[in-house]
Parts: C-alpha cells; sequence; structure tokens
C-alpha cells in the first residue's frame, strides 16, 4: 500500500489507477481495492486541485493566523482546533511547536474580511490568549507545485 500513497502523493493523485497497476506491475482491480481501503481507513483523506488563484479574476486572500492558547484541562489543544475547524473560512489548523501553539490557514475575499474573522471569531475565544495575523502577499510554491516557472530577466545591461 505504501507504493500506492508514494505514486499519488507524488504524481499529486492525479495518476490513474490503471497506470498504477501498470507501474507496480499488479492488476488493476488489486489497485481498487487498496486504494478503497486506504480511503475506508481515512489513510487518503482527499483529493485536491490547486488553482494558482492569481492567474484568474477570483479575488482571494490567504492569511496565517498564529495563534496562542491556553491548553483546556483534559483535553490539551483539540477542544479549542475542533472549534476553530469548523469555520469555512479555515483552509488549515496545525499544532506547532515553537513561539505559538496553532497555525491557521484561512481565505478570505478582502483583507478586512480575515481581519474581521480574527477579531470577531478567534480573538475572543476564552482559551486564546494572542493572534498574530499574516497575509500571503504571493504565492511562489503549494503543495510541492511551483506558480511560475524562473522568468527571464528581460531589462536590458547598461554599462558605462
Amino acid at each position: 500500500m505504501n507504493e500506492i500513497l508514494k505514486i499519488l502523493d507524488n504524481e499529486n493523485g492525479k495518476v490513474s489507477r490503471t497506470r498504477i497497476a501498470q507501474m507496480l506491475g499488479i492488476d488493476k482491480s488489486e489497485v481498487d481495492e487498496k486504494i478503497e481501503e486506504l480511503e475506508k481507513q481515512h489513510i487518503i483523506v482527499g483529493y485536491k486541485t490547486i488553482v494558482n488563484w492569481e492567474k484568474t479574476d477570483r479575488e482571494v486572500v490567504d492569511a496565517l493566523i498564529e495563534l496562542k492558547i491556553t491548553p483546556q484541562r483534559g483535553e490539551g489543544f483539540d477542544k479549542v482546533a475542533r472549534r476553530i475547524y469548523k469555520y469555512p473560512q479555515v483552509k488549515s489548523l496545525f499544532l506547532m511547536s515553537g513561539a505559538y501553539d496553532l497555525a491557521v490557514m484561512i481565505e478570505g475575499k478582502t483583507m478586512r474580511e480575515v481581519a474581521l474573522f480574527v477579531a470577531q471569531k478567534l480573538a475572543p475565544m476564552e482559551s486564546i490568549m494572542s493572534t498574530a495575523t499574516h497575509f500571503v502577499l504571493k504565492k511562489y510554491k503549494e503543495e510541492g507545485i511551483v506558480f511560475e516557472d524562473d522568468e527571464k530577466d528581460t531589462r536590458q545591461v547598461i554599462t558605462l
């Protein structure tokens, strides 16, 4: 099963089951069974398309929010995390080591919308001690995908 996971991960889930079977020298039905089992066990939890929104007319603002948390007795960070990840604006949520406890990736239509989400939804939670918001200004690479190849420098050289 690990071989299938490696292929799906390296190919961003885009490779067909027939191609996986060819790569591993097994029947497609065996690949189908193994993938279904991986999905049932929640080892494979989804398939994702990565979109470079800068190349479209859709306005999207992404932000990373650092949260310092007071852990809940008997629950640790999990109770707070469950409350946070239920919001549709939250795209990713991670427990971190280091200077802050949770990293929240959110998406909004405007910087104001993101700021209001932090001010009205996250900051008032009783366990949250502090927040720090970082807006994504440009994406160079996401999930292993480079958004733009190296562009050639078209500036002219000036010598004196």
